[in-house]
């Protein structure tokens, strides 16, 4: 080297200082974007899953709305209205003082009986009809009923399965 010769310790100060800034813009607008989209998908997917169902009294009050949305409808199924058809099963289920009669197409579960309360997953035949219609059929008990009935709810020899 001569004496005259200075030595480079990198980029000028110039550029060095121009290009830390963009590339730190950039990574935290990707931080941002991605921060959003998590946030988004977390309200989405929690909005939606902690409704898990309405009652007949909710229903009803919100049937306009609803349409013919998928919902599940909560109630209790009305003593001497369960009638088997072909390929499913009628019945009217009851809550908040107003009923709403059920067209199930399929097999109900076998718990399945009058005074007992479900959860049907279906949609109202149109905005103005008081019918809903399902395609399933969720059976709700208690403690009380496991242990009334061990050996329904669980294995073999009473055991309960968990």
């Amino acid at each position: 080297m001569s004496p005259g010769t200075a030595v480079a310790e990198g980029p000028p100060p110039t550029a060095a200082g121009r290009r830390r800034p963009r590339h730190r813009l950039r990574l935290v607008l990707v931080f941002a974007v991605l921060a959003a989209a998590v946030a988004f998908l977390l309200v989405e997917g929690l909005g939606s899953s902690l409704d898990y169902f309405d009652t007949v009294h909710q229903a009803l009050a919100k049937k306009a709305a609803l349409g013919t949305t998928t919902i599940r409808l909560e109630g209790t199924v009305v003593a001497g209205t369960v009638h088997q058809i072909r390929g499913g099963t009628d019945f009217t289920v009851s809550g908040g003082g107003e009923q709403v009669a059920v067209e199930n197409h399929g097999s109900p579960p076998q718990l399945f009986q009058p005074g007992i309360p479900v959860v049907v997953v279906g949609h109202f035949a149109s905005a103005a009809s008081d019918v809903f219609v399902s395609d399933q059929i969720l059976v709700k008990h208690s403690a009380t009923y496991i242990a009334q009935h061990p050996a329904r709810v669980g294995g073999h020899n009473g055991k309960v399965v968990r």
